[in-house]
């Protein structure tokens, strides 16, 4: 049996200087700056401008939410042990999803029998929505972190499969026809052929895969009220109480814990498949 030893659409390394590296950050940073002080000053439009002065209490403006609340060590401990709960239910679903995911794939890429069989499956699982599925996790699984794990996977697991099939079966005709004609084994085919041309699809999977794993940690521990509470569990705390500043506060973090997770795996994306497939920042 022959070997192929060519991997196929493999461009060189290209390192990019760190001028032009700082000047991308610099570029990509102005619009989410821009973004935030629009939000600032739309809040704060709201809070003085449409609401009458008996009513700012259902929307005080930014300085007496976060100068309140980051002031207040009784509220920003539990707060931020609870975003570290969240962060954790949110990393182990996603390393599963991942795993489920790109598993999934690759046995659906190498049967058309599977692919046919198994992918209904998963577009099933992910037009149910996930709160008709939120209490049967818990009377099976308990009120837990595995509940909330749980969460995670589902919500988490389709666009790792759907991004990673499609990247597999991106390789064009003339390279399978290559593989064939050196008489390339199927693992030969899938780790020198399919792997290397799904790789971007895999990191585009990845990054929405991440922002999903988020929210289901969020509706896990909004849900599941057992247990040491997540970042969900003190929102329908605040919620159920009123508190505004602190339930404000806490939906800030939440949205910056999603654009962490997101960017962290954007730059992933950016690190591995532009400096192998040569992209270019914008």
């Amino acid at each position: 049996m022959t070997t192929v030893e060519t991997r196929v659409d493999a461009p060189a390394p290209q390192a990019a200087p760190p001028r032009s590296v700082a000047r991308s950050a610099l570029r990509s940073s102005v619009p989410i700056i821009g973004a935030l002080a629009g939000f600032v000053a739309l809040w704060y439009a709201v809070t003085y401008l449409l609401l009458p002065a008996k009513q700012r209490l259902l929307l005080p403006p930014p300085h007496e939410v976060y100068g309140g609340a980051f002031s207040n060590p009784q509220l920003m401990g539990p707060m931020m042990e609870a975003l570290a709960r969240s962060f954790a239910v949110a990393l182990v679903g996603l390393a599963i999803a991942v795993v489920l995911g790109i598993s999934y794939a690759v046995v659906m890429s190498q049967w058309a029998w599977a692919e046919k069989v198994l992918y209904p499956y998963a577009v099933i699982l992910q037009t149910i929505p996930i709160l008709a599925l939120v209490p049967l996790i818990g009377i099976w699984l308990g009120y837990s972190f595995l509940a909330r794990v749980a969460v995670c996977v589902i919500i988490a697991l389709f666009p790792m499969v759907a991004n990673t099939l499609f990247g597999l079966q991106s390789a064009s005709a003339a390279a399978h026809d290559l593989f064939t004609l050196n008489k390339a084994t199927r693992w030969q085919r899938l780790m020198k052929l399919q792997f290397p041309a799904a790789v971007p699809s895999i990191f585009t999977g990845l990054r929405n895969a991440a922002g999903l794993s988020v929210i289901g940690a969020i509706v896990g521990d909004y849900f599941f009220q057992q247990g040491a509470p997540g970042i969900g569990g003190l929102l329908r705390v605040y919620t159920q109480r009123l508190q505004m500043e602190a339930l404000l506060t806490s939906v800030t973090l939440t949205a910056l814990f999603g654009v962490v997770i997101f960017t962290i795996f954007a730059v992933l994306d950016r690190a591995v498949v532009g400096r192998w497939y040569g992209r270019v920042a914008r």
